[in-house]
């Protein structure tokens, strides 16, 4: 594939929908482009506004938060692997309304408790909180949740 060919393809690919820098280069090398020629098609995407690893970001976020229903610790780690800066991440992630964070928290303990109604106590509890922290929720927001689910439980 051309270089040529290659800036039209991502910036096609950038056109339906947005895009971070360390993929778009995962794709040229994968298509044969040079490290030289890969740099020159994703400065020629920025200054064309096609890409931006700040829009992207947003758009990650709400997208995981709102479809895949991750926690704030999922997202970041999620995003770092991308290679989105610190300020980026800390920026997109305060679009997160903190009462629809914890309602999420709230709405998929209340579907895992029917999964494990019948453990004891203690047991149900460490499930609960096992499956919270693998949807990337900080720990104090899941305790407090599951406090508030389990309010007759020891």
């Amino acid at each position: 594939m051309t270089p040529e060919n290659a800036l039209h393809r991502t910036a096609a690919l950038c056109s339906r929908s947005e895009q971070c820098e360390a993929d778009l280069r995962l794709k040229l090398t994968a298509w044969g482009i040079g490290c030289d020629d890969a740099d020159a098609i994703i400065a020629r995407l920025k200054t064309g506004n096609f890409l931006c690893d700040n829009r992207y970001a947003h758009a990650f976020v709400r997208d995981k938060f709102r479809f895949g229903g991750w926690g704030r610790i999922k997202i970041a780690y999620a995003l770092r692997m991308k290679h989105i800066a610190a300020d980026v991440i800390d920026e997109a992630l305060c679009e997160i309304a903190e009462e629809d964070y914890h309602s999420t928290l709230l709405n998929a303990l209340r579907a895992k408790l029917r999964s494990v109604a019948g453990r004891e106590p203690v047991q149900r509890r460490a499930a609960l909180f096992r499956f919270a922290a693998s949807r990337g929720f900080e720990p104090d927001v899941i305790s407090q949740a599951i406090n508030e689910i389990l309010k007759n439980d020891i």
